[in-house]
């Protein structure tokens, strides 16, 4: 019995160990399955555009042979994805809006740089007036908008800016992406209108702030009129009308640097704003007054702020601060001029500080006035002139140094 017991034992603890190794592979065997099937869920997106490169390169080189007289024209190629379909043009239709003429190249009125070539710079800078471009009879595609509703809506965003102590870049990108939108579209409803500009502020602070207001904020100033879903389906949409293309020099940045090279002393400094922060308010608020008109489309950024400019100085200064003559601003600075006579009969604005906001940071804040009385003002005084059939003489500017040249005791008889 002893003998059989231990014979038994012996087959039982053989039959346990077989039992354990078979457990043991199917417990390694389900193991390296479930590491698979991770990795598989985990695998490097970048790996596998780099696969199916290698495959396209690949399948290119088999089937055709090299030929240094078929490089393609653009190095930029568009990388196809998933949601971007070949009918999408027929989604964002293109304005058909005639572009303006390239006006003559001028001479760059920039400092040498000791970090780039100022010709270099100046042509890029010229360059996206060409690219990004306006349409001022857009709502000729929108017959149940009028030039009103874009006012109000444009004043509103200057009030949501102050709100939050948003750049005046912000609005300025803002606006243009807005403008350049609404051309890209056709029988756009006023309804859609605030979640159009609140998702054009939207895209803008994103780009420009550094600490950008969250999504709920901006969806909590509609009055519960635009969801934060909705403002990030319209993102998106803005963004695949627009082409992508986000970067224009807005405004109030060709004025950054005309006053710049007005008042640059330090060349060594010439990133850092040398101008006095008092003139540049009195400028800009001119300008967010007449970008509340839509006729303003009609000029270039470059001309715009040189026409504002203008109306604060005199023609030899904006023409040494921008390389445009008096001929290219003239119309500009013409139309502008009822707009800067009310201007100069308001009480004049003052630096504001916010808090939280550097003071040398301070006039850079996108602030709100009564800017629609003003505009209404205007457009009633340009309206009186085009009755007269005259144009209102240019307003002399409020930064001119009197003149001097004639003595005290000519002037006395000239007045006698």
């Amino acid at each position: 019995m002893p003998r059989e017991l231990k014979e038994s034992l012996c087959r039982d603890a053989d039959a346990q160990d077989t039992v354990k190794e078979e457990s043991s592979i199917e417990s390694t065997a389900r193991s390296r399955k479930r590491k698979a099937d991770v990795a598989v869920f985990l695998q490097d997106p970048d790996e596998e555009v780099a696969k199916i490169d290698k495959t396209v390169k690949k399948s290119q080189c088999n089937s055709q042979p090299w030929d240094s007289d078929s490089v393609c024209a653009d190095p930029c190629s568009l990388i196809p994805t998933p949601d971007k379909e070949e009918d999408e043009e027929s989604l964002f239709p293109i304005s058909m809006f005639q572009p303006r003429k390239r006006s003559p190249p001028r001479a760059s009125p920039l400092p040498l740089l000791n970090w780039a070539n100022r010709d270099e710079v100046w042509n890029i800078m010229l360059n996206k007036e060409h690219v990004y471009l306006r349409d001022e009879h857009f709502l000729q595609r929108h017959p149940l908008l009028q030039a009103r509703m874009r006012t109000v809506l444009l004043d509103w965003l200057m009030e949501v800016c102050e709100v939050y102590k948003l750049h005046r870049e912000t609005f300025y990108l803002a606006q243009d992406f807005f403008d350049r939108y609404m051309a890209t579209q056709e029988n756009i409803v006023k309804t859609l209108l605030q979640l159009i500009g609140i998702s054009a502020l939207f895209i803008a602070a994103k780009l420009e702030e550094i600490y950008p207001p969250k999504l709920h904020q901006f969806a909590y100033v509609t009055d519960g009129a635009c969801s934060g879903d909705e403002i990030l389906t319209m993102e998106l949409v803005i963004m695949k009308a627009l082409n992508w293309r986000l970067s224009p020099l807005t405004v109030v940045s060709w004025l950054n640097v005309y006053m710049q090279v007005a008042f640059l002393n330090n060349m060594c400094e010439v990133l850092l704003p040398q101008y006095p922060q008092q003139i540049f308010i009195q400028v800009a608020e001119l300008l967010d007054l007449c970008m509340l008109d839509v006729e303003c489309l009609e000029f270039p950024y470059g001309v715009l702020a040189a026409a504002a400019l203008f109306h604060f100085s005199c023609s030899d200064l904006v023409a040494k601060v921008s390389g445009y003559q008096w001929e290219d601003i003239k119309k500009c600075a013409e139309w502008m001029t009822p707009f800067a006579e009310v201007f100069q009969e308001t009480p004049s604005c003052k630096l504001r500080h916010f808090r939280g906001i550097p003071c040398e940071d301070a006039h850079n804040i996108q602030t709100h006035a009564n800017s629609l009385d003003l505009l209404e003002k205007a457009q009633a005084k340009k309206s009186e002139l085009s009755e007269h059939h005259r144009l209102s003489p240019i307003p002399p500017g409020l930064l001119t140094p009197p003149q001097s040249i004639k003595k005290q005791s000519e002037l006395e008889e000239e007045e006698a």
